[in-house]
């Protein structure tokens, strides 16, 4: 583990030689929970002054990757308003979990603080069409995970990622809850549902391991009784423009 103290300190050498006048920045991400390993990336918020453009960039300091969430001030009700609406809140938990590493007029505080204030609303609920899209989609995995032969290792595998992120996805919906993907799907799931969450990611690991199916079909039927059941014939998308 890296010692949080130098990152810190890289983190801040980033911002003050690339962003020399930002209004102020933080550390999120494994480097500001003391996790952060020498091939960790750094995750730096750093609020711009207006007149610069908002973005997302991956550059490299100091032998380092470094992933940088860069918003003017005004930019970022809105960009909170579309963080949120996916769910995920990723920006929005890098201010709620961050390290200030710079803030000379408060300019952090009162983001961190609106941050927190959105994430303790919860993401915004699904619709009707969307819960009957999910039930739907994850019926199909279902079936077709239960009929796909054992000897069919890349469709099974396949199969078994798709019916868990959607399935995690749906759990962590029905508690007003905030998802996530990669490595942040497990986490999430787990802690909106511990035991439905428990059980969807040992049945995935039985398929990867040993082939077996049946555990991770269990858990999905689990998961779609909680929503009402399978979902097959009667469903129905309406196309619009």
């Amino acid at each position: 583990m890296d010692d949080q103290e130098s990152v810190v300190a890289a983190a801040l050498r980033l911002v003050t030689e690339r962003f020399p006048d930002a209004l102020g920045a933080l550390l999120g991400g494994s480097a500001a929970h003391g996790r952060a390993t020498p091939t960790s990336d750094l995750d730096i918020a750093v609020l711009l002054p207006e007149g610069d453009t908002s973005r997302r960039e991956v550059i490299r300091h100091d032998g380092r990757p470094a992933e940088l969430f860069l918003h003017t001030v005004t930019d970022i009700p809105a960009f909170f308003a579309w963080d949120r609406a996916r769910r995920r809140g990723t920006v929005l938990f890098v201010y709620d979990q961050g390290i200030p590493l710079a803030d000379p007029h408060g300019h952090v505080a009162r983001t961190q603080a609106r941050a927190r204030e959105v994430l303790a609303a919860g993401p915004p609920p699904l619709t009707p069409e969307e819960w009957a899209h999910g039930r739907y989609v994850l019926t199909c995995y279902l079936d077709d995970l239960v009929d796909t032969p054992p000897a069919d290792r890349y469709a099974q595998l396949a199969l078994a990622d798709h019916a868990l992120r959607e399935a995690a996805h749906l759990v962590t919906a029905h508690y007003t809850a905030w998802t996530g993907i990669g490595k942040w799907l497990p986490r999430r799931l787990l802690a909106a549902d511990p035991q439905r969450g428990r059980a969807l990611l040992d049945g995935h690991r039985t398929v990867a391991e040993r082939g077996d199916p049946a555990p991770l079909a269990t858990a999905v039927h689990q998961v779609l009784d909680l929503l009402g059941g399978p979902l097959r014939e009667g469903y129905t998308q309406r196309w619009t423009r």
